[in-house]
């Protein structure tokens, strides 16, 4: 049997097992660092399974490593599991319904679907070991908080990713290909600034509003914009405004601050300007003015040579295989789900996709049933994640299938509505099968390992600085 069909045999032998916990976790949608119930869940299948698990690595107690074997060369798979507020959604509907329960969060970006995928490969290259355990380890490392933007940064600072050779990751989305362009480095940052109150008419000269500096910082960093790089981000949430009273002057504030950029030194020196004018304004104002690091992350590096073996492997396992019903539901979510306007953006986005010619056939089946070629555009995607930590300190690759209808959006209760579907268990389990095959591929071949590790030194030069400082740990609160 070769490696293709050992990997679909696997994962079909532990497909029940592997939507189970898919399924279980679309119902806990537990939020970044909170996932509990999630991350026993996964420690308790994969003892059963045969891994050693460790449990709270990193200071984080719901982050994990399991291991199988004890050789070289180590592959990894890395799993997500964490929720998004306010985006519980009833799995499966096309109009907005929030599921049953108490639980205001739900998986609208496919966290449920990501960590089973990835676990499916870990339980494929685990039976493989079995068969032949001199070929190598495999690892599943169980992330958590990756929408906070923190969780895979404080592994990778705290060496939990140490002595892995390889690296292979998905993400849900609408289509089928390699995450083959960069994303921006992130910071999180909140500023506090403190005040004096007063009678806003009858002793305005005695108070400090604390609400006149976030707005004059905010004013300042607007003008701050022209000039930073263009393709930098900036952006902004008031998380306390001081009060309700308008006859109040206003005593405290607190602004929440991201700031993205292609390049991790180049949203420090963003950063740094952004304090600059946090200080102007407490000047301005005759306020107190503090600020805190909450989180960060660093810019994702794809490793070429690894995502050529991933591409490889997708082009062998082939696209999901999608059924007439698949089809039906996929065509009820493009259509129900969106105002005129938004079809219409739909329509046009497949149209520079697919072209014009089949654009009704598309629309009456709008699931993505083919790989994409792989692409080295150059270009930086305007999202962040913390996968770009990995890749700084091992050579990394990722795709993304079609778990949701073409045109979903992530982060919208229309993603999470698909989440426990067919179509997205059809998925998922297509990237396990192909990240599986890539990393089987990967593990007895030295000549990909040394490629990939040469190119992987020259882009990074073995340097990696984590955004984090070694004194904040996982944030539980914001």
């Amino acid at each position: 049997m070769d490696k293709k069909e050992f990997v679909l045999k696997a994962v079909a032998d532990k497909k029940d097992l592997i939507v189970e916990v898919s399924d279980k976790i679309f119902d806990y949608a537990e939020t970044g660092f909170h996932e509990f119930k999630t991350a026993k869940l996964y420690e308790d299948v994969l003892k059963k399974e045969g891994f050693q698990v460790e449990m709270g690595v990193g200071g984080m107690p719901t982050a994990f490593k399991a291991t199988y074997g004890t050789e070289k060369p180590v592959i990894g798979f890395l799993a997500e599991y964490d929720a998004l507020p306010e985006l519980s959604q009833e799995g499966g509907c096309t109009m907005r319904k929030k599921a049953e329960g108490e639980n205001p969060d739900g998986h609208g970006c496919g966290h449920n679907l990501l960590g089973a995928g990835a676990m499916a490969a870990a339980l494929a290259v685990k039976a493989y070991l079995e068969e032949h355990p001199e070929a190598g380890s495999v690892v599943l490392f169980g992330c958590p908080s990756e929408e906070k933007g923190d969780g895979k940064a404080i592994m990778a600072r705290e060496g939990i990713f140490d002595g892995v050779d390889a690296v292979f990751t998905w993400h849900p989305g609408d289509k089928n290909e390699i995450w083959s362009e960069s994303t921006l480095a992130n910071v999180s940052v909140f500023f506090n600034f403190k005040g004096v109150t007063s009678h806003a008419a009858a002793a305005p000269e005695l108070g400090r509003s604390a609400l006149d500096a976030a707005e004059l910082m905010s004013v300042g960093v607007n003008y701050l914009r022209e000039h930073i790089i263009s393709d930098a981000r900036i952006h902004y949430a008031y998380r306390d405004v001081g009060g309700i009273a308008p006859n109040v002057v206003q005593g405290h504030s607190r602004v929440h601050y991201f700031i993205r950029a292609p390049k991790s030194w180049q949203v420090k020196e963003i950063y740094r300007r952004v304090v600059d004018v946090a200080e102007g304004a407490a000047k301005m104002t005759g306020t107190e003015m503090t600020y805190e690091l909450y989180a960060g992350l660093s810019d994702y590096i794809p490793n070429h040579v690894l995502s050529e073996v991933l591409h490889e492997s997708m082009e062998e396992i082939g696209a999901p295989a999608y059924d007439e019903a698949d089809f039906a539901l996929a065509s009820r979510f493009f259509h129900e789900t969106a105002t005129l306007e938004e079809l219409e953006a739909k329509r046009a986005s497949l149209r520079k996709l697919f072209g014009a010619d089949h654009l009704d056939e598309i629309e009456a089946r709008p699931l993505h049933t083919r790989i994409s070629p792989l692409v080295w555009t150059g270009k930086v995607q305007a999202g962040s994640t913390d996968v770009g930590d990995a890749s700084y300190v091992i050579p990394t690759a990722m795709c993304t299938t079609a778990t949701a209808t073409l045109g979903t959006a992530a982060h919208t209760w229309q993603m999470t509505a698909h989440g426990n579907t067919e179509i997205a268990h059809k998925a998922m389990l297509n990237a396990g099968e192909a990240i599986a095959l890539a990393a089987l591929k990967t593990m007895e071949s030295p000549e990909i390992l040394k490629k990939a590790h040469d190119e992987w030194l020259a882009e990074t030069n073995g340097i990696y600085e984590c955004p984090i400082p070694k004194e904040i740990g996982p944030r539980l609160e914001d």
